[in-house]
């Protein structure tokens, strides 16, 4: 009963697909060559030559499949082996983006969309919103200043000051610093009509 086993598995390489055919196989499939060139061999008394030479071309063939089913084993390992170390590659490059996208630079941000105080301003806004608050500060400045004046006793507190920003400058004026202009203008108006 093993014997049929035994024969019966040698037989089967024969039957699998050349693509599936291990060492082992073409050991298989040489027993069972060897064993059909014995019988005919020890059956034909004058057919010996014949069988022998043909016996040596067939050690040789499968000489040659053994050496082309060990390359193609070595190469499917070569293969599994490559495609582990490519697989372990990504799952560290993967863990390394990770880490790398919480480090973005200085002039990137992460944004969670789930956060309710995440930035919701354009940059334009962030500039409008700058701008206003600095012209705030400029006219919180000039109060201050003109306070002080009032409280030290300076600017008498009869004096209208209008103050008004045109242009991101301050223009302060006062009915005195009006007369003292239009002063000026006077004599530079008498200078330049007598330079004509």
């Amino acid at each position: 009963m093993e014997s049929d086993q035994e024969e019966y598995g040698p037989e089967m390489a024969l039957e699998k697909d050349p693509s599936q055919i291990t060492v082992e196989d073409v050991y298989d499939i040489s027993h069972i060559i060897g064993q059909d060139l014995l019988r005919i061999s020890k059956e034909a008394s004058g057919v010996s030559d014949l069988v022998s030479d043909l016996q040596f071309k067939v050690v040789r063939v499968l000489e040659m499949l053994e050496l082309l089913v060990n390359q193609s084993t070595l190469t499917s390992e070569e293969l599994k082996m490559e495609r582990d170390n490519l697989k372990a590659e990504v799952e560290r490059l993967l863990r390394d983006g990770t880490q790398t996208e919480t480090c973005l630079g200085p002039d990137k941000m992460i944004i969670d969309l789930t956060d309710p105080n995440r930035p919701r301003f354009t940059l334009q806004e962030l500039r409008e919103v700058l701008q206003e608050r600095n012209k705030l500060k400029v006219q919180l400045l000039v109060a201050q200043d003109e306070l002080q004046c009032y409280k030290s006793g300076i600017v008498p507190s009869t004096e209208d000051h209008i103050v008004t920003l045109e242009d991101d400058s301050i223009i302060t004026t006062s009915p005195r610093a009006n007369e003292s202009n239009k002063g000026k203008l006077g004599v530079r108006q008498l200078f330049s009509s007598n330079q004509e």
